[in-house]
């Protein structure tokens, strides 16, 4: 059975780079293009891959304890450990509030 109709991708093609040892829809693209075009296959891929055991995915697992500097909780002031500079302020032309969208016709 075809999982992208766009580059003619296969159910085995998938589950081969998945085998090889594709963790996730981007690495799956990466290999095959496979929901690099309309998107419309990705959550077939994604349901394909599971949360199953993926060695790759094992290994980010024990690098990332709690408490590692790249983690940062929600609400909380980045450290300075974490490289990000402190009174930086906004970025210029990106909106920092409320966006005021125009009324529809």
């Amino acid at each position: 059975m075809y999982v992208c109709s766009c580059f003619g991708v296969t159910e085995q093609q998938v589950k081969k780079h998945a085998e090889d040892g594709a963790c996730t829809p981007r690495q799956i693209a990466s290999a095959c293009k496979a929901g690099t075009d309309c998107g419309g296959c990705v959550r077939t891929i994604q349901a394909m891959l599971g949360r199953g055991a993926c060695a790759r995915r094992e290994l980010l697992d024990q690098k990332r304890t709690p408490g590692s500097a790249d983690r940062v909780t929600a609400g909380a002031a980045p450290d300075a450990d974490q490289g990000i500079a402190s009174g930086t302020g906004p970025v210029p032309g990106i909106a920092t509030g409320p966006v005021a969208l125009p009324e529809a016709a």
